[in-house]
């Protein structure tokens, strides 16, 4: 897959991870050592973003994982432990490996979502992709995701990076927001809307 189409996942319950602030100076640090590293490897960039995506496809896959990076209990050494782990086991590269050492130690570790996030939205922008937050009841799958971009593409909107958020709430369909547009076919909407028409009807 070419990784210019890659799919950043925002996966999030019970809310999405926030870019900005602290998390967003994470992402331009890592985006900066991204920058350097092609002095040296020009493929170092698309090796970093798949290094960020992946550990983050870890943390939308496994829930006790979110629980475990959410949990502030936790002590840096146990951290550090169960980091080290995921990270050799997923054969991650050395500069997310060190930004993850320096979030533990910085105690900034429940960031690494909105962190994952905020990289994925400055490379975008960076690449001229137009980013499309989409939020559904259930993951989706790579035939759904590939559904979702033939239709923005037919309706003249290319170049586009999808950023799924996981949100039972609204209990089926998806909701899909890019830019100030909003296509709002969830199964929560459309009840809402049933409900206001009996009200109306009454």
């Amino acid at each position: 897959m070419n990784r210019d189409s890659m799919v950043a996942v925002e996966t999030i319950s019970p809310s999405a991870p926030q870019t900005g602030g602290v998390a967003e100076r994470y992402a331009l640090a890592l985006l900066g050592l991204a920058d350097d590293a092609r002095q040296a490897d020009p493929g170092a960039l698309d090796r970093i973003a798949t290094d960020v995506e992946g550990l983050y496809s870890i943390y939308r896959d496994d829930a006790a994982f979110r629980a475990f990076i959410a949990d502030p209990r936790r002590g840096a050494a146990q951290q550090q432990k169960m980091l080290s782990a995921i990270v050799q086991s997923a054969k991650i590269g050395d500069e997310v490996r060190k930004l993850v050492g320096v979030m533990i130690a910085n105690r900034r570790l429940n960031l690494l979502p909105s962190v994952a996030v905020a990289f994925g939205a400055k490379l975008a922008e960076r690449r001229g992709q137009q980013i499309a937050h989409v939020t559904t009841a259930f993951p989706l799958t790579d035939t759904q995701r590939a559904q979702i971009v033939a239709r923005m593409t037919e309706s003249g909107i290319s170049g586009v990076k999808l950023a799924e958020t996981l949100d039972p709430a609204i209990l089926g369909g998806l909701i899909v927001r890019i830019g100030s547009r909003l296509y709002d076919n969830s199964l929560k909407s459309k009840l809402q809307r049933m409900q206001f028409a009996m009200k109306g009807a009454a």
